[in-house]
């Protein structure tokens, strides 16, 4: 009786399956988030809002809505998010859960102040910070970056502060927010992700 035919493509080693999860993860820390462009992008936007807001009212300016720049972070986010998926057969999940984070992190901002703006006169810095903190915070804690987490609480903590400050204080503890939670985390992952690509060489 004739034996029935297995498929004779050979198991992959040990070996090759830890080679392979090696290169997933090497590609995973190629990414825009992981390299700390994101975090750059959206600290240096916010930082340069809050000073520029302070300025306006400490010295009595209009330099229109400067936080609509917020938007131009989705420029970024969007292009490189679609040159990965062109570029990488592989993605992690947390990768495309960063990103996604990151885009509906933009719009809730967008939408929040138009909310205020057009409907609210009130202080809405405490809100503002508030939501800063959401990304920074899941996004950290998805990576398991610890400034990226004390970034989050750092931005809610000034969430509570600003809800007893002035306007002029609730810019800068913003513009405090975008360095410490976003810029400078950003820029300890830039530096990190030099540093492995040395290695790699």
């Amino acid at each position: 009786m004739k034996e029935p035919e297995y498929n004779k493509e050979e198991a992959p080693t040990h070996q090759q399956s830890l080679d392979l999860i090696n290169e997933m993860i090497s590609k995973a820390k190629k990414s825009y988030t992981s390299k700390g462009i994101a975090s750059m992008v959206w600290g240096s936007l916010i930082t340069f809002c809050g000073l520029v807001n302070w300025v306006e009212i400490h010295f009595k300016k209009d330099f229109g809505d400067v936080w609509l720049l917020t938007l131009v972070a989705l420029v970024p986010q969007i292009y490189f998010s679609i040159k990965e998926k062109r570029s990488k057969n592989f993605i992690a999940h947390n990768e495309i859960a960063a990103n996604y984070i990151w885009i509906a992190f933009t719009l809730c901002m967008f939408i929040t102040s138009f909310y205020f703006s057009y409907f609210i006169r009130g202080n809405v810095a405490p809100l503002i910070m508030m939501l800063f903190g959401i990304p920074t915070f899941i996004i950290g804690g998805m990576t398991n970056f610890k400034p990226m987490i004390l970034g989050g609480v750092f931005c809610w903590a000034m969430s509570i502060v600003s809800m007893h400050t002035s306007a002029e204080i609730d810019v800068l503890l913003m513009a405090a927010c975008g360095l410490f939670a976003w810029l400078i985390p950003g820029i300890i992952l830039w530096r990190r992700h030099k540093k492995s690509m040395v290695a790699h060489v």
